[in-house]
């Protein structure tokens, strides 16, 4: 994929291995903010989160089913997307599709259209691996993401409950 202005100083682009600390500072900050919705259902960022994240988002950087895009402006990260190709699942009762796992831009940027120009290209990635339907989750707590994702056409189709014991 090749580097696309978007705006002023925005570029949507495919991470490089290069991005993965501001991947991993993105991706510990996802998991800090969904701890916070619900601590009981989500896990608490630890000293290593940042580093395992953007470790583990450089191994997905080259999966051929797998897209993670970056949006930046002057050299500096806002925003990523993390998402794949899946097969029928039969435990989520739907053919295949493209989904989308990760959507985080940096708090000081939201707001920008950011989150939906990432949101554009990362759909249009998936369109271009044969993607024909696109699946993701949002916590229950982050409307601003759910009013993100209903202004692009997607509609609630399940509903995850959780119990502890």
């Amino acid at each position: 994929m090749t580097a696309t202005p978007v705006g002023p100083a925005i570029t949507i682009r495919a991470a490089t291995r290069e991005d993965t600390p501001s991947l991993g500072r993105l991706g510990a900050m996802l998991v800090r903010s969904h701890h916070d919705y619900d601590p009981r259902r989500f896990i608490a960022a630890t000293s290593g989160t940042e580093e395992g994240y953007g470790s583990f988002l450089g191994t997905q950087i080259d999966e051929p089913d797998v897209v993670v895009l970056v949006a930046e402006t002057g050299g500096h990260v806002l925003g990523y997307s993390y998402a794949g190709m899946e097969g029928t699942d039969w435990m989520s009762l739907r053919g295949p599709a493209g989904a989308l796992h990760d959507l985080v831009v940096d708090p000081a940027h939201r707001r920008r259209g950011v989150g939906r120009l990432l949101l554009e290209a990362t759909l249009t990635s998936l369109k271009h691996m044969g993607a024909r339907q696109f699946v993701l989750y949002t916590a229950e707590l982050n409307e601003p993401a759910q009013g993100l994702f209903a202004s692009a056409g997607f509609r609630r189709t399940m509903v995850e409950m959780t119990r502890e014991t």
